[in-house]
């Protein structure tokens, strides 16, 4: 064995010396127990019966307690306990049900002084008063506690805990005459040993069985227990009622609690089942063990601190069939392993980073943090700077650096929410609504966003038949639409910035053909285009370069031989004829031909309202075709995937329910699943619970329209007998009474039904709130001041 550290602790004139050493046993222990000098330590199992010396440097077996030829169960110990006033006094818990006394100072090989045969079923704990010398408690797995006095042969009471089973029973150390036992079904009850009838205090402890407790050895208000939930919980038993103060989350069941001597907030626990270590943790730091001894190979079944005021000693025994004393020195200290630095963003941007102290003591800059200065939650418990961590030698300090409270402020999120429209309409209007929403709150790369949507996605019936370049340039401060421009408002300067385009070969010239039975959108009316029956294919790009360049004009000769304006009947189709602005007409006529028109391209119209930067530019190839509803698609999701990583979730799920099925098949269920999860928990932060539950409805992720229709239930009482109101019908079943009357109109309330919660009358909303202009006190007479929120 590597060396280990060699320990001596001067107690009262004793001196306790050791190290770190173990000892094989000829099989598994159950149980442990340890003297009241702590020179000798007794190990029970369902095969082993002993007690060892534990000297300085080793154990030393001292004495068999399983004698005879045929071991009968008796020797199969569930637990054992050594009585701390006598030191020749051993009580055993057998797996039968049989408790058994045992007396050292008799002097024959067998030292079994009595046998309790009283239990039904296997005894799981055993526990001498601490200073009572002849009481023995016992509690059993028929849901039995009895106190034995062992002078006499009986038990002298028994408790019932109206439970399947008792894991545990302890006396407290300083109230003489209680004792606390746990159940298998998580509760734990305290009990007045001069009342055997009933308890005293019953509470539920654990999501599932509760297997140990521990009363604190210096506050006697303090209660350790353990249980299946992985958890250690202390419980102030001081108050009226048990009151948690510390909960340590642990990998494991938790199968045994111990106190640490002279260390307040020090707890030792051993796992039942899976982790083989014994952890020593400060209940003020739940988070991580402050000690950790991982000897054994196998379970640890039992733990002791070899004496009530010695802090470094710890025995344990095994079900790898060995026994341990554990120096405290020598034990592996997790948070050296820890990783002190961590780093978090708050719900308003501040960002909160911890690092070593050591890194950061240096900067002079550093001020303390009072907390959020917004909403008071974080940091809800400050430390006692007195308290300080033993054995803890690495720290981490916390800085946090704050936005602004107005460049993070999340007002666009909750307006932007609150005004988006997500169904009820046809996809142009929700387009167009949404990006004037978005426009309203200057977000124009989102407002441009909606707009290209709107023009890829609106059905060929309702947008204009033609290959279209729609672009919002620099600096615009509206946002037109292809179809939303009206041949009335083009200004008369227009033509100098229009080029045409003629087929090659061509130098007719031709008037305008126009149709008029065909119909054009007013910008101001925003309505669609009805009558086209000529598919159409759209370009989208951004306007980029100068304008100059991109309309291609001559300025060193602006009036050079111009052609006759030609629009092929492919264009437009316009509402009425056009001889509303003739002038506007005249002008672009005589500025039809071009020297700058290409001869080789299909016919083209360029036209652009003056009042905004973007170019309107409509084509028709030389033969009819239209591109399928789903060539964008990739480009659309590689949108929404663009403004999710960007943290714009309300951007990608608004898209998300707006195109519904267009979008839907490319992009997979557990992705869309993600962001409409984030995004119904952004709106719930905020409260909007209105709109969470209108986006859960409309949501197209079958594993979110489920999570509305949970807890949907709401069971309300009559307001004349005060008794539960069945489903059916507003007639209470028992009194045969309208339950759901309107104090004001003294009719049945069938639709929204508010009351006062002091004195349960109430009525219809609108009624309520009108009688409250004029009066405070109940409308139905009982005198009562109602208050509303």
């Amino acid at each position: 064995m590597e060396k280990m550290a060699r320990v001596t602790t001067a107690l009262g004139g004793n001196t306790i010396t050791g190290r770190t050493m173990f000892c094989h046993l000829d099989a598994p222990a159950n149980a442990i127990s340890v003297c009241r000098d702590a020179a000798q330590v007794v190990v029970a199992g369902r095969n082993i019966f002993k007690i060892y010396s534990i000297d300085e440097d080793q154990f030393v077996e001292k004495l068999n307690l399983r004698v005879g030829r045929k071991p009968s169960l008796n020797f199969s110990c569930a637990d054992v306990v050594w009585h701390q006033m006598d030191e020749n006094l051993l009580a055993t818990a057998a797996t039968n049900g049989v408790v058994v006394t045992w007396n050292l100072g008799k002097p024959s090989r067998n030292k079994q002084d009595q046998l309790f045969t009283e239990h039904k079923r296997t005894v799981n704990k055993v526990c001498f008063h601490p200073t009572e010398v002849y009481m023995l408690l016992s509690g059993s797995q028929d849901g039995y506690m009895k106190c034995f006095d062992l002078r006499k042969k009986d038990s002298v009471s028994t408790f019932s805990g109206q439970s399947e089973s008792v894991r545990d029973v302890q006396f407290s150390i300083r109230d003489y005459f209680t004792f606390a036992a746990t159940f298998e079904n998580g509760n734990v009850q305290l009990w007045d040993i001069r009342r055997p009838d009933r308890y005293e205090r019953m509470f539920t402890a654990h999501n599932g069985p509760v297997f140990c407790c521990d009363w604190h050895l210096e506050d006697r208000g303090w209660l350790a227990t353990g249980g299946r939930d992985k958890m250690v919980k202390v419980w102030d038993m001081n108050t009226n009622r048990a009151k948690e103060i510390y909960c340590v989350q642990t990998i494991a069941s938790v199968a045994r609690v111990k106190w640490r001597p002279e260390c307040k907030h020090h707890i030792a626990t051993c796992s039942m089942m899976v982790d083989h270590n014994i952890y020593v943790w400060d209940v003020r730091r739940p988070f991580i063990p402050s000690a950790m001894f991982e000897e054994h190979k196998d379970v640890t079944t039992g733990i002791v601190w070899r004496h009530l005021h010695d802090p470094y000693f710890l025995l344990s025994g095994s079900k790898d069939s060995t026994l341990y004393q554990h120096i405290f020195k020598d034990a592996s200290q997790p948070i050296d392993r820890a990783n002190p630095e961590g780093l978090c963003y708050s719900l308003f941007g501040d960002l909160a980073f911890a690092a070593k102290e050591s890194l950061i003591s240096s900067d002079s800059n550093r001020k303390p943090y009072i907390g959020d200065r917004r909403h008071p939650i974080f940091f809800k418990r400050k430390l006692d700077p007195t308290e300080q961590f033993e054995y803890i030698s690495s720290s981490s300090a916390l800085s946090v650096f704050e936005t602004d409270l107005e460049s993070g402020s999340m007002d666009w999120f909750v307006r932007t929410a609150k005004q988006y429209a997500l169904a009820g309409r046809p996809l142009a209007e929700l387009c167009d609504h949404n990006a004037k929403v978005a426009k309203e709150l200057d977000r124009d790369q989102v407002a441009q966003t909606w707009t290209m949507l709107r023009i890829i996605y609106s059905s060929p019936g309702t947008v204009p038949s033609a290959n279209l370049n729609h672009s919002l340039g620099k600096g615009s401060t509206s946002l037109p639409l292809m179809n939303s421009f009206n041949l009335k408002d083009i200004p008369p300067g227009i033509g100098n910035e229009s080029r045409l385009e003629r087929s090659k070969g061509e130098s007719r010239s031709e008037n305008i053909l126009m149709d008029s039975s065909s119909t054009l959108i007013n910008n101001d009316e925003n309505e669609e285009t009805e009558g086209s029956d000529v598919p159409a294919d759209y370009l989208l790009g951004d306007v980029e370069g100068d304008e100059d360049e991109l309309y291609m004009m001559d300025h060193e000769n602006p009036h050079a031989e111009e052609q006759e304006y030609i629009l092929p009947q492919e264009a437009f189709p316009l509402r009425h004829e056009i001889v509303d602005n003739p002038s506007a007409l005249d002008h672009l006529q005589e500025k039809a031909d071009s020297p700058h028109v290409s001869g080789n391209e299909a016919e083209t119209v360029s036209l652009t309202p003056v009042e905004s930067f973007s170019l309107i530019s409509i084509s028709h190839s030389l033969y009819e075709n239209r591109l399928p509803t789903d060539f964008f698609n990739p480009i659309v999701r590689d949108m929404l995937l663009f403004y999710a990583e960007q943290g714009d979730v309300q951007m990608a799920v608004s898209v998300l329910i707006v195109l519904g099925d267009r979008i839907r098949k490319e992009i997979d269920e557990q992705t869309q699943e993600h962001w409409y999860t984030s995004y119904i928990d952004l709106l719930q932060r905020f409260q909007l619970w209105n709109i969470s539950n209108e986006v859960i409805k409309l949501s197209t992720c079958r594993a979110i329209n489920c999570l509305n229709q949970a807890s949907t239930t709401l069971h309300i009482n009559c307001s004349n007998c005060k008794r539960p109101m069945s489903n059916k019908g507003w007639i209470c079943d028992r009194c045969r009474q309208c339950a759901s009357m309107c104090a004001v109109c003294h009719h049945v309330v069938k639709g929204l039904f508010v009351w006062c919660q002091g004195c349960s009358h109430g009525g219809h909303l609108q009624h309520i709130m009108k009688w409250l202009e004029t009066s405070s006190h109940c409308p139905a007479g009982c005198g009562h001041l109602c208050e509303y929120t």
